[in-house]
């Protein structure tokens, strides 16, 4: 309903009830009017009636002429107006009785006491007066005495004609008003409509302008005039509201805004990857809420080294930067807690080069800039973060761009950690900490790569596995850490026999390969020679100056002479090595054509060797006691292959090859896991059992199916089984693993991801299967009491491990020195010679490693 039609509506109500009232009150008024005249008349007329007929009755006059003296008065006064004369008792005695209306108890009332009497009510008036006889009076009334009541004049006057004509007139004169009246009733509510309209109008107006908060805060506050004292207190109120309502709402865009971005702070492996294009990504999505120039980051790289990585939105000037970056590091060493800072590498990154070129001026900088720094280095080396927003004196935008740094602090400081923690173990991934050199996956992955290569162009190549002769002396006499150092001169030395172009790698403790591109058998001799007579010239001075001198057996083979893939060409070396052992070492075994027959009929001796062993059930498990750290108490057992010939024990890495080679790698698994659960349960093991399991047995449609089946037979409860996956093997078929390793989870099964570290499979594996251990490459926990790479890679899985809620096991753990630095590095579980060399038997339940 319109205000206008509203306040015509009230008006015309309030105009009807206002005259039905003014009617209403103009008639009684009226009326009572009409009463007292008429009443006043009647006691005048009764007086002058009383009056002459006390003059007439002194005179002599006669009822006749009485009577016409009453018709003449009544006729003279007013409408309704009756005058009688009543004779009394005393009168009609001597005069006799006239007619006359008969007495009623009013009349009866004044001739018994001779006292007036007058009557009102809303019909009529009526006054009786007494005549009372006088001394006069007796010379014609002889049977009277004076007081007696002769007589009684009565006046009365009827109203209801004089009441009928006063409210014609009055309802003639209101209907004469009422047109008027009508007409300024009309004229005033237009005008006071007119005037609420308008006011209403440009309230109206103001609000229709409010579409989003923006609106709401750049709404003028000035006072709307409403023309009543009623409607101003309102505009008062709606403008206190207005203002309250800028300092409480909150933009749905700014929600929008934080929903979408706190959606885009899961941290991916895409995001660790390129994690300054992420936080480039986040700067270009802040800008469509508020306009940011720069987003930076501060981290602490060491004691007064800090990282400090500025984003810009678009191109920025040489002269913004430096003041950008003049005012970050003035705000640092504000820090009370942080040291005066130092050196510092500056990195920016422009997130959209094509977008509007940034220049800014000192005051610009120093006041648009927000920023949030923390007292200590939070994960990652993250000390601070700001922003460079245009709009924040709105409270609002000002509380978000605080919420989203402090968000972000947390966000980048990890996704900076987790990328370091990668890099680091990539890197690792493809190099030996301690020697710099390629590790045993990357020789694998290379002499694959170069085997191809040479099948594709048609020549040889060369493979030197080197062996430092009596090197566990060296370690033993002088330490690890002599130890080590001669490792690193070995490495240095080697590398600069070789020919450019000649791959060298650490394959583990005390072995070297080395891959000779295009090369024969006469060029691989050259080049071992060279090697040789390198490492006899390396001399390493120990702290306490002696000079350590060594030598090294080299075994030889020729691509495609002596093997037709990697792993046989490195198994015949590996003959030949021993073979030059044999000789008297600091020796080059150069295969010839008897050599090659020896070889490849030892081969085929140990093919037989594990065939017969499978037939027979001549596998043996043995045990290694997997330690709890914080307990340490045992509390796992690893299951190790031995196949037992003649008496002696032979290891798993003397034919576990040769059975994957040969197809029976899944019938060994199945064996030895039949006869350890049977052995464990015999002797009372209740906790878990980690087996090895060999990846190349999934392609067997039966493996499965006997494992479950083993299982179920050994009454084991699967959650007690851990299936551990070799990082040193390669699968082709990573799906077939992964549906693999998810049926073998969800039937209870649990998951650990073997040599952790010693590959590129590693984080492939962690990215893709349900993992629930790691067992760290045992080389970094061998060395890591004397180097510190290996510590900081340790130190990097033991981070990355606490993160996605991993538990770890640190492998050839060999001495206390090395099991207490674990604890303090709060490793989970530890495993190596120090724990328990594996065996048949197992442990004692009380037993604990010596101090």
């Amino acid at each position: 309903m319109r205000i206008k039609t509203f306040i015509l509506g009230t008006s015309a109500v309030v105009a009807t009830l206002f005259f039905t009232g003014a009617y209403w009150s103009l008639e009684r008024v009226f009326d009572g009017v009409v009463r007292a005249n008429a009443a006043r008349t009647s006691e005048a007329a009764t007086r002058i009636t009383f009056g002459a007929m006390y003059q007439l009755m002194s005179q002599g006059w006669s009822r006749s002429q009485a009577d016409a003296f009453l018709r003449g008065t009544a006729e003279a006064g007013q409408d309704g107006l009756q005058v009688q004369i009543y004779r009394s008792q005393v009168v009609i005695d001597l005069y006799k009785e006239i007619e006359q209306p008969p007495l009623d108890d009013e009349l009866r009332q004044v001739f018994a006491t001779g006292q007036p009497l007058r009557r009102d009510n809303d019909v009529y008036a009526r006054h009786i007066y007494p005549l009372v006889a006088e001394a006069r009076c007796l010379g014609c009334h002889t049977n009277a005495g004076i007081g007696s009541v002769l007589g009684a004049v009565e006046v009365r006057q009827d109203y209801a004609g004089l009441l009928a004509d006063a409210r014609r007139q009055l309802w003639f004169a209101f209907v004469l008003l009422l047109p008027l009246a009508g007409l300024l009733a009309a004229a005033a509510v237009w005008w006071v409509g007119r005037r609420i309209e308008r006011a209403v109008q440009a309230l109206q107006s103001d609000f229709e302008q409010v579409n989003a908060v923006s609106d709401l805060k750049a709404l003028s506050l000035r006072e709307h005039d409403l023309g009543f004292v009623e409607l101003r207190s309102i505009d008062r109120a709606l403008r206190d509201l207005l203002q309250k309502l800028r300092g409480i709402v909150v933009d749905k865009e700014i929600l929008t805004f934080e929903i979408g971005l706190l959606e885009k702070f899961v941290i991916t492996s895409d995001v660790v990857r390129d994690w300054r294009e992420y936080v480039g990504r986040l700067l270009m999505d802040i800008n469509t809420i508020l306009p940011a120039h720069t987003l930076f980051s501060i981290f602490k790289i060491d004691d007064e080294l800090f990282d400090l990585e500025v984003f810009w939105h678009g191109p920025v000037s040489a002269a913004t930067r430096v003041k950008m970056e003049h005012f970050i590091r003035q705000e640092l060493n504000r820090l009370s807690s942080m040291p005066e800072v130092g050196a510092c590498n500056i990195h920016h990154h422009i997130a959209n080069p094509a977008g509007r070129p940034i220049e800014l001026s000192d005051d610009e900088v120093a006041v648009r800039v927000k920023s949030f720094f923390v007292d200590k280095p939070k994960i990652g080396g993250i000390v601070g973060i700001g922003v460079h927003a245009g709009v924040l004196e709105d409270e609002t935008r000002y509380l978000v761009v605080e919420s989203v740094l402090s968000t972000l602090l947390n966000v980048v400081g990890s996704v900076k950690a987790i990328y370091k923690y990668t890099r680091d173990l990539e890197y690792y991934a493809t190099r030996d900490p301690l020697t710099d050199l390629f590790n045993q996956r990357v020789f694998w992955e290379l002499s694959s790569y170069e085997i191809g290569r040479a099948q594709r162009h048609g020549y040889s190549f060369g493979l030197l596995l080197i062996d430092l002769d009596n090197f566990k002396l060296i370690n033993d006499n002088y330490g690890h850490t002599v130890g080590d150092t001669y490792l690193q001169r070995f490495a240095r030395q080697v590398q600069g026999a070789l020919r450019d172009g000649d791959i060298l790698a650490r394959y583990g403790g005390d072995e070297f390969v080395a891959v000779l591109p295009e090369a024969g058998s006469d060029a691989a001799v050259a080049v071992a020679n060279r090697v040789r007579q390198a490492v006899d010239a390396l001399e390493v001075l120990t702290p306490d100056g002696v000079r350590l001198r060594g030598t090294a057996s080299i075994g030889l083979a020729v691509y495609p002479d002596h093997a037709e893939n990697a792993k046989d060409l490195l198994l015949f070396a590996d003959n030949m090595m021993y073979r030059a052992k044999a000789a008297g070492k600091d020796q080059i075994a150069v295969p010839s054509q008897e050599d090659v027959v020896e070889i490849f009929r030892d081969i085929s001796q140990k093919s037989v060797m594990v065939l017969e062993a499978i037939d027979n059930r001549r596998i043996v498990p043995y045990f290694q006691p997997i330690l709890d750290v914080a307990s340490r108490r045992v509390v796992a057992y690893e299951v190790l292959s031995r196949i037992q010939l003649d008496g002696q024990i032979i290891r798993a890495d003397e034919f576990v090859e040769i059975a994957e080679k040969m197809g029976v790698i899944h019938r060994l698994d199945m064996l030895v896991l039949e006869q350890a659960l049977a052995s464990l349960t015999a002797q009372g093991h209740t906790g878990e059992v980690f087996v090895n399991l060999s990846p190349r047995a999934l392609v067997f449609s039966e493996f499965a199916r006997d494992l479950r089946r083993i299982i179920a037979a050994s009454g084991v409860d699967p959650s007690r089984i851990v299936f551990e996956i070799t990082e040193r093997d390669t699968v082709k078929n990573l799906s077939l693993l992964e549906r693999f390793l998810n049926d073998l989870k969800a039937d209870g099964f649990k998951l650990a991801i073997d040599d952790f570290g010693s590959g590129f499979s590693s984080f492939h594996y962690l990215r893709r299967f349900p993992i629930d251990y790691l067992k760290i490459e045992g080389d970094f926990i061998a060395n890591m009491l004397h180097s510190d790479k290996d510590r900081t890679f340790v130190t990097s899985i033991r981070s990355l491990a606490r993160e996605m809620g991993i538990t770890v096991v640190a492998e050839y753990v060999e001495s206390n020195q090395v099991l207490e630095e674990l604890a303090q590095m709060e490793v989970h579980l530890a495993q190596g010679f120090y724990i328990g060399r594996p065996s048949p038997e197992l442990l004692p339940v009380d037993w604990q490693p010596a101090e």
